[in-house]
């Protein structure tokens, strides 16, 4: 019986990678082995020395290339975003991407909070281990050396974080929303009790998250399991992203309302996709609630292992969750930026 059933899951995770190799054909991908090797990058600020990693494609178009910034979460580094631990890293799917579509990829590395782990100074104010850097003028400096050493495009910047990242990216986006095109917040909400002011300018938001998220509550409240407030309060997914639409004049019934296609019948999880704002290349907002997922980015290619989902809570596979960001991005501008 036991044979049996190691027979059925080998079976499952083979047709698993089978469907995720056809996937990928589909959507053109090219695969990390073939991906620019990021490398260390260090920018001087008041706070000291501040690292990135930047990945530059082998081809280089004719004209400025976009810029896309990945933000780790709470206790991560760049080098673990992008793939260069020992863990997976869905966001490393950006190498692929990037040689294949000609962009710029930055990882920063956060600093170490009260509590010695690697964070960002996003906008809660009841957090008792965010470092107390100025990570808002940290990304504007990584923005203005990209667009004078390597051409980065000021009119397709984007900004993507996860978790605290994720936290930090909205905090960026509210403060100097005008200076991206778009920004994209996985397992992330806007703080409760916030330090940071209304949301400075119109701006294209996608909103990844997971009903049965323990670490960043979907329905808003206390951050972390066991940590008895010390990580705040959020606001919660759906209240996020209302106040993103009443800033950005995206009012009355969404444009798309659709479940995403179902890949594995032995995943739970299942993803419902909804869109206000119609044109891809205009101010758009969009909702990815990945019902019965945990706090983990959503992936085909870069599965996570049972001992980690253990703790995090289930993986999403029906999306690749970079190759979804840079469909929603790819066609979006800074406002005000001629097409």
């Amino acid at each position: 019986m036991q044979q049996g059933k190691s027979v059925g899951a080998s079976r499952r995770r083979w047709q698993q990678r089978v469907g995720a190799l056809a996937l990928g054909a589909c959507l053109g991908w090219t695969g990390l082995a073939q991906a620019a090797a990021p490398q260390p990058q260090t920018l001087a600020r008041p706070e000291g020395p501040r690292q990135y990693l930047l990945a530059l494609p082998d081809h280089a178009p004719a004209g400025p290339r976009p810029l896309v910034i990945l933000l780790h979460g709470h206790g991560g580094s760049a080098a673990q975003a992008l793939g260069q631990a020992r863990t997976a890293a869905p966001l490393s799917e950006w190498l692929a991407i990037g040689q294949r579509e000609g962009l710029l990829i930055a990882a920063p590395d956060g600093l170490s909070g009260s509590d010695g782990r690697s964070g960002w100074n996003d906008c809660r104010r009841d957090t008792a281990t965010n470092p107390r850097s100025d990570d808002v003028a940290f990304l504007s400096a990584l923005i203005e050396r990209e667009v004078a050493q390597h051409r980065a495009d000021p009119n397709r910047i984007y900004l993507m974080g996860m978790s605290n990242g994720g936290l930090m990216a909205l905090r960026y986006a509210m403060e100097a929303g005008d200076r991206l095109a778009g920004v994209v917040a996985v397992s992330a909400s806007m703080a409760t009790d916030s330090r940071c002011p209304s949301i400075k300018a119109p701006l294209s938001l996608l909103l990844i998250g997971g009903t049965a998220d323990g670490t960043m509550p979907w329905d808003g409240g206390p951050v972390g399991r066991r940590q008895e407030g010390r990580r705040g309060r959020v606001i919660g997914a759906e209240a996020t992203v209302m106040r993103w639409r009443e800033r950005d004049g995206l009012f009355g019934e969404p444009q798309r309302s659709e479940s995403v296609p179902h890949r594995d019948p032995a995943d739970p999880t299942r993803a419902q996709r909804t869109v206000w704002g119609a044109r891809p290349d205009g101010l758009q907002i969009e909702l990815l609630r990945l019902d019965g997922a945990g706090h983990v980015e959503p992936s085909l290619r870069h599965r996570v292992t049972a001992a980690y989902a253990a703790v995090v809570g289930r993986q999403n596979g029906d999306i690749e969750v970079a190759e979804e960001a840079w469909t929603f991005l790819r066609d979006k501008r800074r406002q005000g930026a001629a097409h």
